[in-house]
C-alpha cells in the first residue's frame, strides 16, 4: 500500500515509519529538510515541503492509498497556544477530498472531545490548566482538528492516546469510545503496530477511539 506519513521524524512517527517499512508498505514522508532525514530505505520516498502549502500537499497525495497523520509540535512545544496540527489537517483534508485517497488515520490525545468527561476532576480543573499548561494547548489544538476530520467525506479514524512511553511493547491494547476504563499509558511500539494495522482494518472506521495498553 502507498502511504503518506505526516510527522515521520517525531517520537511516534519514527516508530510508525519503521513499522510501515517492516510491513513492506511504500511510504512517502514529508520533511522540512530532506538532507537531515534520519533514514533511507528502498520503499521510502522523502519529500521536502510544507504541510501548510495546499499545492504541495495536493501533489504529494497523488498515488497515495492512505495517510497516517501523527504530526505534532515536538514534545511540549513552547508552552504557548499553537494551531499547527489543526491548520495542517485542514489543508490535508481539503486536498484529500480533491484527490483519490480516502483513508485518513489521525493521532489525537486523551482529553480531546468528549473523552475529557471521563478524566478525574483534579486533572481537568487543577493539573491540566495550572501544572500541564503545555498539554492543554496541545489538546486545544486537537479539539480544533478533530471536527475537521469528523466532518469530512473521508474514511477517517481518530485515535486518542494517553501518555506514550518508550518501554518494551506489552502487545495488549485497550480501546474505548469514551475514555472510561482507559489505562494511563501506551508503549510507542504498541501504538505503531496498532496504527499501521488500521490501514486495512475497518473496525473503528469513522470513530474517535481512546487507546491504551
Amino acid at each position: 500500500m502507498n502511504v503518506l506519513l505526516y510527522g515521520a521524524t517525531g517520537f511516534s512517527g519514527k516508530m510508525i515509519l519503521q513499522e510501515l517499512l517492516s510491513k513492506q508498505h511504500k511510504v512517502t514522508a514529508i520533511t522540512r529538510k530532506e538532507s537531515t532525514f534520519p533514514i533511507s530505505h528502498e520503499n521510502l520516498t522523502v519529500v521536502e515541503g510544507s504541510v501548510l502549502d495546499s499545492s504541495f500537499v495536493y501533489n504529494v497525495l497523488k498515488g497515495q492509498d492512505a495517510v497516517i497523520n501523527c504530526l505534532g509540535i515536538g514534545g511540549k512545544g513552547n508552552a504557548k497556544p499553537n494551531t499547527l496540527v489543526s491548520d495542517a489537517t485542514r489543508v490535508l483534508v481539503e486536498e484529500m477530498e480533491h484527490n483519490s485517497g480516502k483513508r485518513l488515520i489521525c493521532m489525537s490525545n486523551v482529553g480531546a472531545g468528549d473523552s475529557m468527561n471521563f478524566q478525574p476532576w483534579i486533572f481537568t480543573k487543577v493539573i491540566l490548566p495550572y501544572v500541564l499548561k503545555w498539554l492543554k494547548h496541545i489538546i486545544d489544538d486537537k479539539n480544533i482538528m478533530e471536527p475537521i476530520v469528523m466532518h469530512s467525506s473521508l474514511d477517517w479514524i481518530l485515535f486518542r492516546f494517553p501518555n506514550i512511553v518508550d518501554k518494551p511493547p506489552k502487545q495488549k491494547i485497550t480501546t474505548t469510545t469514551t475514555g472510561e476504563g482507559l489505562k494511563m499509558s501506551i508503549t510507542n511500539r504498541d501504538l505503531a503496530v496498532f496504527m499501521v494495522e488500521q490501514l486495512t482494518d475497518n473496525t473503528y472506521l469513522k470513530q474517535a477511539i481512546c487507546v491504551s495498553n
